[in-house]
């Protein structure tokens, strides 16, 4: 194994990685429902049993991500973030259309459907970027998924806060954002977000775990950024801009990664074409090792003949399993569970956010959103930490 590969970090990789961060700061616009139903609310003139019906289908959709979860497994990546970009296009922009009345509203069992829509699509650009990531760094499958699943919790308050900033929280330039926004991110993730090949040896590891550290450390930076103006408030129109400016600047500052992997491996061919043969031998051996390890870990499992009857070993957890595999374990049903008890109770406040803010007597529920969205992110990526280090 040469010093290149050895060394210096894969750049596609890594630019694949912060465009699956972008993806997942968008892709968390099914738990900002409460920012626009009054308005929806008010324009079908809905009963609150109604409109808790309406959130109700909008979750259904995201029950339907079973789909997305078998299409991985047959679909490349690109067509599977597009499948997502171009369902909540539709889905958010018929909404936005009836919240902006350009068209009449529409019947209720419609509305039903483009709101299954609308949440179903984010099951797609999730799947699509978790799945690859993961593949694509699997000795760091806890922080990956920490810091995806952190900005998927934080894209809510983006929205809200941006929406606040720029648009006073009108409910019908919000929804345009959620429609219009995640389909132009999909759109440059599809040429960006691959499978690339494994690195195996211990330095490429570690320089990998330096680099995740790093993405926690803007995600944080981000949250605090957020949380502090949610505080503050907008004081006037310039403050507003230069917040968003500062916003954006940092969610784009992760792209410093690759642009920094793809220097090192520059200046390593441009200047040090002959490192290779200084490489220690010493070094070389244990890459090779982990090389063989990774080979023997990533094999299959195989048939096992015993008494005339084949059998196929049962992966073991940190394995790919199939989806029938994974149902007879007891870990998938342990987090099944947990889903339904601990998800389905957090959705049911997010939909009802709105009602329960003006039954309070506030007139304005998106900090509340936007703060529910900035505590559930610091809990999404501890997660992921915390995992990594006890279960690595």
């Amino acid at each position: 194994m040469g010093y290149h590969e050895t060394y210096s970090p894969n750049g596609w990789k890594w630019l694949g990685f912060v465009s699956a961060v972008w993806v997942q700061a968008i892709s968390g616009n099914n738990y900002t429902f409460s920012n626009y139903s009054d308005a929806i609310k008010t324009l079908m003139n809905l009963t609150q049993l109604e409109l808790n019906n309406l959130s109700v289908a909008k979750d259904i959709g995201k029950a339907f991500g079973l789909l997305a979860g078998l299409a991985s497994d047959r679909l490349p990546t690109p067509v599977i973030l597009l499948i997502g970009a171009i369902e909540g296009l539709i889905g958010y922009g018929v909404q936005w259309l009836v919240v902006s009345q350009k068209i009449q509203p529409l019947p209720y069992w419609q509305m039903c459907i483009f709101l299954c829509m609308g949440g179903n699509s984010t099951t797609w650009m999730n799947t699509a970027v978790l799945v690859t990531c993961i593949r694509n760094f699997r000795r760091n499958r806890g922080p990956v998924s920490g810091i995806l699943k952190g900005y998927v919790g934080l894209s809510t308050a983006i929205f809200t806060d941006i929406c606040s900033a720029l648009f006073s929280d009108n409910p019908a330039k919000f929804l345009i954002m959620l429609s219009v926004i995640p389909f132009a991110v999909c759109l440059t993730a599809v040429f960006f977000l691959r499978e690339t090949p494994q690195s195996v040896s211990v330095a490429a590891e570690k320089e990998e775990a330096r680099y995740f550290a790093i993405f926690n450390v803007v995600a944080v930076v981000v949250a605090f950024y957020l949380l502090v103006y949610d505080f503050i408030g907008s004081t006037n129109q310039v403050f507003s801009l230069v917040f968003v400016i500062i916003l954006l600047v940092l969610l784009a500052s992760p792209l410093a990664a690759p642009v920094y992997s793809f220097y090192k491996s520059w200046r390593l061919v441009r200047f040090e074409p002959d490192v290779e043969r200084r490489e220690p031998l010493l070094e070389q051996e244990a890459n090779a090792t982990a090389e063989r390890n990774e080979v023997i870990n990533d094999e299959p499992p195989v048939a096992v003949e015993e008494a005339g009857v084949v059998e196929k070993s049962r992966p073991a957890i940190g394995e790919d399993h199939t989806i029938f595999e994974a149902m007879r374990t007891w870990d998938f049903w342990l987090l099944f569970v947990s889903f339904l008890c601990g998800v389905g109770t957090g959705l049911a406040v997010m939909n009802n956010m709105a009602q329960i803010g003006l039954a309070l007597g506030h007139a304005d529920v998106s900090i509340f959103v936007s703060l529910i969205s900035i505590w559930g992110f610091f809990g999404r990526i501890s997660s992921g930490s915390v995992s990594e280090y006890f279960l690595k």
